[in-house]
């Protein structure tokens, strides 16, 4: 029976294609022919009639996919069957799932006893999961685009894989026997792990499947007929399943496997143990290698065993720093394909040509390479996936992933469109007008001048986000109009800049005599003092340093070092830029990373001789601290300190990417953060774009919120060994421990490296014990908790200490207990403490730990605050104490004779202001309560003015000289010059200050 003449529309198809319609018909009519003669020998139902019964929406896809595919066309002529068995499973229309398909195949696969057959199955499987593939592709039901379809492609590989593994396990179990099982005594099987666009999950109509085989552990296979080694074992059996795949038999292959991707490629074994593998990529693997690997997913055999040993190789993929060396990887890369492409004349290849869609992958494998060691959120293998979380993590705009992503679809859209021609990998774009216009009918797109319109928008589009990523710094500069350098005699270019470093220019004249060029250029870049900075240079070429370092660590230090030199000569004052900035490059000469982030971002090298010019102490953080360079990369972040709400969110994020129980990375992360919050607030600082009080204000948020981290590591340390210690009165299980910040801390008033004064309190019983499946003394607990915290703040680690810490204010000094509860604290300050103690207790604060503990050590805070004092013997402790720190802290006879001012502690100074208002507090207190509100001077001296205990003029001269004062404690530490200064440049203050003192304390 032949189908009607109208049976396929015509309405659906471009007139140039109707003939290639009709030719179809023609074809189908007789496979229907034959299919119903073989159907009616069989007394089957003939697929003719349920084709003549398909819906007129079916015709038309029908129409789309065999006019567009002719690897549709030739499937559905050969197998008319399959047609009405898709369209009743609902194939056509979405995908099957994996377990569906995991069925099927396993179906199929049970009747076949030998490797021919097991072949042919897989190829005929594999034919009709592929012609639903492609129907659902060309017709697009609801919801399905490219990346359904690169899934589909994905899963059907995966289920082809297992399929064919598992059969030949069970087919060569009696022969071969099976590998014995792990030390563990989990059984081993053969890992696959899936490469490229499989691993990603995103394969292509007609893609190869890049793949590398492993085992777990060597040793001997049991219960055959023949004992073989694992490794002999594991590569005969990806042998045999590199064939059911991917062998060429009378029904063409299911898979084409490449293997190239392994260790070694061609000349390398073929199956690897977990330990070779590790070995190998630690002491050979190639940057080429870690790009690979960035797609690496378990697809068939033993999953879980696969996931263990991708994260064994996380460390070779994934780099703890920035690692912007990735980046010149990509390029050399980028480059030889585009040699390649120029000789063989690729331009119109859409993946490799330029703007097309391998472009579009280094953009985001750059990111990743870069930056997923240290934000995990991209160690994904789907290429989609990283893209979408890069805005997020604030890597590229959204507007850029609002192009890259339509524009990869685009290309992947039309690649696929040109393999589902033939299901033929290819990336070309066809000659054949015919071919070009069934191309432009898969797309949806008019006809091919549209295509071409679109393919060129596109391409525009992905070359600019690659050159903005990918393209070379040097290019770039030398591109600019700012590269001009070297102040009123010209500018020098990097080439010049180069010669200048490697020492190529010339110092002796035609003659013999002396030309110092060298010198010449230094003084003609703006030193002032170029013999000095010359010998500094020559010093750190030929250092030992430098010349042992290896070849890739070399060439990063001398493509940075003009660059350098440009930012250097450009800088305010070159002499001291280059003598602050060398000894970073020096610190970095074995982590040549850092060489290449500098180099691949000249925005950070400017951030970073701004920085080093104005502070020799940030200069020295980040020679100390390397690790901080990336923040240079963000000037949004650097000079934008973080409020004390968004400082806890992003510690929290951090450390959330790292395993809990892995205290020592834990530890690192927190320092690393720490570090880098100061660094902002410093820069912020230098840039002014930040008030004093401000400073302080972050600088104190950073430690609540890192002291609020170590004590919830140190409590969730000890709970989990020794149980919750028992409160007074019940069985309440909170926290009931806090930390009490004193000092700078307590008055909200840190500096750069300030330590911080702690005291520990608690509210545990003193006769319990934790309820533990290892009880001890709720006070062993609470001391220990507390020599926790301090261990946990003071260690060093590569990235240094959090703080310096100091426990001499706690009840007793250093012979007191190290952890005190609340109700011992109370009655110490009330029976015992001294004058100077309850002067200490009005700036403490509670900084972390629990919140109902902290309201009541403020009650008791304002109780022994409140209390009524005998104003002159007050006033007699307080003189006293100071007069002692004044003989021992204060600027010695010869500064004081030398005219120089101790602007924290001579008389007139900051402490006294400081004394000045514990002594308001202590003394009128108990009639002014809204005194014991506040912990730092600021708002005290605010206080006194608002309820009229000083008059309004004594209060603003005193905080108009405590902000000075401590504005130039701050100017002091980032210049790490001494808190002295000529004692005319503050007379004013002192005058006031000292008057004021008199007045209140001299009376």
């Amino acid at each position: 029976m032949a189908l009607p003449d109208d049976f396929l529309p015509q309405r659906v198809i471009p007139p140039v294609l109707h003939q290639g319609l009709a030719t179809l018909k023609e074809r189908l009519d007789e496979a229907l022919a034959q299919a119903d003669r073989r159907a009616a020998r069989q007394e089957s139902e003939p697929p003719g009639e349920r084709w003549q019964a398909l819906s007129s929406t079916r015709r038309e896809q029908l129409a789309r996919v065999a006019v567009i595919s002719e690897y549709a066309a030739e499937t559905l002529t050969r197998y008319p069957h399959w047609l009405a068995d898709l369209d009743a499973a609902g194939e056509l229309d979405a995908r099957p799932s994996r377990d569906a398909m995991g069925e099927w195949l396993a179906d199929a696969l049970q009747s076949v006893d030998d490797e021919t057959g097991l072949q042919a199955t897989l190829r005929r499987f594999r034919r009709a999961r592929m012609l639903g593939i492609i129907w659902r592709d060309l017709n697009r039901p609801a919801g399905s685009d490219i990346w359904q379809t690169a899934a589909s492609v994905s899963q059907l590989a995966e289920v082809c894989l297992e399929g064919a593994l598992g059969w030949l396990e069970s087919h060569l179990a009696p022969r071969w026997g099976r590998p014995a099982p792990r030390a563990d005594g989990s059984p081993q099987r053969l890992v696959v792990l899936g490469m490229g666009k499989l691993g990603a999950g995103e394969l292509n109509l007609s893609s190869d499947i890049d793949l590398i085989f492993a085992f777990p552990e060597k040793g001997t296979t049991q219960d055959g007929k023949r004992e073989f080694d694992h490794q002999e074992y594991f590569t005969k059996l990806g042998q045999k399943l590199i064939a059911a795949l991917d062998a060429v038999t009378a029904e063409g292959f299911a898979f084409r496997v490449d293997m190239r991707l392994r260790p070694l490629g061609d000349g390398g074994p073929l199956v690897g143990s977990f330990n070779m593998l590790a070995s190998y990529y630690q002491d050979q693997g190639r940057e080429w290698e870690r790009y690979a690997m960035l797609k690496a997913r378990p697809v068939a055999g033993d999953l879980d065993a696969g996931r263990e040993l991708l994260a064994s190789l996380r460390p070779f993929v994934y780099r703890k720093y920035l690692d912007f060396g990735a980046i010149e990887s990509l390029r050399e890369m980028k480059s030889l394909i585009n040699r390649e492409v120029k000789r063989k004349g690729m331009d119109d290849n859409i993946k490799l040509g330029s703007g097309g869609i391998r472009e579009v992958e280094f953009v985001v494998q750059a990111f990743q390479l870069i930056r997923g060691g240290r934000d995990t959120e991209l160690q994904v293998t789907s290429l989609k996936t990283a893209l979408e979380r890069l805005p997020s993590l604030g890597l590229v705009p959204q507007a850029v992933v609002d192009e890259l992503l339509p524009a990869y679809a685009f290309l992947r859209d039309l690649e696929h469109a040109l393999q589902a021609l033939e299901d033929r990998q290819t990336q070309t774009l066809p000659r054949d007008d015919s071919e070009r216009e069934r191309v432009a009918l898969a797309i949806g797109m008019e006809d091919w001048p549209a295509v071409m319109a679109r393919l060129a928008e596109v391409r525009e589009q992905v070359r600019q986000h690659f050159d903005a990523v990918i393209a070379d710094p040097e290019e770039e500069i030398e591109a600019s109009p700012e590269h001009a350098t070297g102040g009123a005699e010209g500018g020098f270019t990097l080439d010049e800049w180069r010669a200048l470093w490697r020492g190529d220019l010339t110092d002796k004249g035609p003659q013999g005599e002396t030309e110092n060029e060298t010198l010449d250029m230094l003084a003609r870049g703006g030193f002032a003092d170029p013999e000095r900075a010359a010998r500094r240079l020559a010093s750190l070429r030929q250092s030992r340093q430098v010349q042992s370092m290896q070849r890739i660590g070399y060439e990063r230090l001398d493509a940075l070092m003009p660059m350098l030199l440009t930012a250097v000569s450009d800088s305010e004052d070159p002499d001291m830029a280059l003598e602050r900035v060398l000894p970073l490059i020096e610190a970095v000469l074995r982590r040549t990373a850092y060489l290449a982030l500098l180099r691949e971002n000249p925005d950070a090298l400017d951030h970073l001789m701004r920085l080093c010019g104005a502070s020799p102490w940030i200069a020295e953080q980040l020679a100390r601290h390397p690790v901080l360079l990336d923040e240079l990369l963000t000037p949004a972040t650097l000079y934008s300190p973080a409020d004390k709400a968004r400082l806890a969110d992003e510690l929290r994020q951090a450390l959330a990417r790292i395993p809990e129980e892995d205290e020592e990375a834990q530890l690192e992360a927190l320092r690393i953060f720490k570090h880098a919050q100061v660094l902002h607030v410093a820069a912020s600082d230098i840039a002014g774009a930040r008030p004093l009080m401000k400073v302080s204000d972050f600088l104190t948020f950073i430690a609540e919120v890192v002291l609020e981290q170590v004590l919830a590591m140190a409590w969730k340390h000890m709970v989990h060994k020794h149980g919750y210690p028992q409160r007074q009165g019940g069985q309440d299980r909170d926290a009931h421990f806090i930390v009490v910040g004193y000092g700078k801390l307590g008055g909200i008033e840190l500096g750069y490296g300030s330590d911080l004064d702690l005291v520990f309190l608690h509210d545990a019983d003193s006769q319990g014990s934790t309820d533990g499946k290892r009880p001890i003394d709720n006070a062993v607990f609470f001391t220990r908790l507390g020599q926790r915290i301090i261990h946990l703040l003071t260690t060093v680690t590569p990235a240094g200490a959090l703080y310096e810490v100091d426990m001499r204010l706690r009840p007793s000094g250093n012979s007191g207990l190290l952890v005190t509860s609340l109700d011992s604290f109370a009655d110490y300050q009330r029976q015992h403490a001294w004058t100077w103690e309850h002067q200490a207790l009005v700036r403490a604060r509670a900084v972390a730990g629990h919140d109902a503990l902290a309201v009541r050590f403020d009650e008791v805070r304002r109780e022994i605050l409140g209390r009524a004092r005998d104003k002159q013997e007050l006033r007699d402790e307080v003189v006293k104490m100071r007069r002692k720190m004044r003989d021992h802290l204060g600027s010695s006879a010869t500064d004081q004779r030398e005219g120089r001012f101790d602007i924290k502690q001579d008389a007139g100074g900051m402490v006294d202001i400081e004394f000045l208002c514990q002594f308001a507090v202590l003394a009128m207190g108990h009639e002014a309560p809204e005194l014991l509100e506040w912990s730092d001077n600021m708002r005290i001296l605010e206080t006194l003015e608002a309820s009229g205990h000083l008059p309004a003029e004594d209060c603003r001269h005193l905080r108009e000289a405590y902000l000075a004062y401590r504005n130039a404690s701050h100017r002091a530490a980032l210049t790490k010059q001494p808190a002295r200064d000529e004692a005319g440049d503050y007379e004013e203050y002192r005058r006031y200050v000292s008057a004021l003192w008199e007045r209140c304390l001299k009376q």
